[in-house]
């Protein structure tokens, strides 16, 4: 590798990781608990989604792109990241990290292009039935779980029937994400973006029953994922501890908020019980 080589992967790289620094406190956190061999894969993983995620979820509109414009952005993003796989290097410096990941973790576009699907149908799709729902939450979140299991076990010996309970843990884990940021932000989605997910479930007139049959799914979807940190390497298994403890703490203060509440603020951990869970992930708490 040259020296222009090396520079150009470490400044990409370093991008990838002031994304996740400035967008998002939690998995921020949680990625400083991460081995250095794992960390930065994650935070490769983590820049993608969440430039492909603004792309569709406001900067684009907000800079006047019509929706047909904006899947013209996201094909051509989607493009340049399967070029980028196959060749290690694109123009686009968040995309160049991922692509290094990609190749490192043999992460394929059986997991890339679900996710670009789902990111399109926030552009074409405002309501879900349930098999477009499970189709959106697989495409969304589980595959991202998928991708950082990639990044998890890359160096680990496991055997076919410890990585089948690893996939079942990742994407109960993705999916619990996903259905969490759904209820915490149901204002900022139905409100301002007309988007409703839960399939079956008026958002206009969301009950406690509503909200608390959801809540009990993701606990159930947290039980699955929570069962395999354990088993993880020593790298990876403070950190995904305490991602899934912040989430089951959200779920836990959803669970406390009653559902006319919900619509209107969007729920927190406070930076306190942030440190708090941190420190017992630390310690080896689950």
């Amino acid at each position: 590798m040259s020296r222009q080589t090396d520079l150009y992967d470490r400044v990409a790289q370093a991008s990838a990781t002031l994304v996740i620094r400035e967008y998002s406190t939690s998995f921020s956190m949680a990625t400083r608990l991460l081995g250095p061999n794992v960390r930065q894969d994650v935070e490769n993983v983590y820049g993608l989604v969440r430039v492909a995620d603004e792309i569709v979820d406001g900067v684009a509109s907000d800079a006047g792109l019509a929706p047909a414009e904006v899947r013209v952005q996201l094909d051509a993003l989607e493009a340049d990241t399967e070029q980028a796989m196959l060749s290690g290097y694109s123009t686009n410096l968040i995309v160049h990290a991922f692509a290094l990941t990609a190749r490192r973790c043999d992460i394929s576009t059986d997991l890339t292009r679900p996710f670009f699907a789902s990111m399109r149908a926030d552009v074409t799709e405002s309501t879900h039935d349930a098999q477009s729902f499970t189709d959106y939450v697989y495409g969304s979140a589980e595959v991202i779980g998928l991708m950082c299991l990639q990044a998890f076990v890359r160096e680990l010996s496991v055997t076919p029937d410890a990585h089948a309970e690893f996939v079942r843990g990742a994407r109960a884990l993705g999916a619990a994400f996903q259905k969490v940021n759904f209820l915490r932000d149901l204002s900022a989605d139905f409100d301002h973006l007309g988007r409703s997910y839960f399939p079956g479930v008026n958002l206009e007139k969301l009950t406690d029953e509503d909200k608390l049959g959801l809540v009990r799914d993701i606990d159930d979807d947290l039980e699955l994922a929570r069962s395999i940190v354990p088993n993880l390497p020593r790298s990876s298994r403070r950190a995904v501890a305490l991602a899934l403890s912040l989430f089951a703490q959200l779920n836990r203060q959803i669970e406390r908020t009653p559902a006319r509440v919900l619509r209107t603020k969007r729920i927190s951990v406070s930076a306190p019980t942030k440190v708090w869970l941190a420190l017992r992930a630390i310690w080896g708490g689950i």
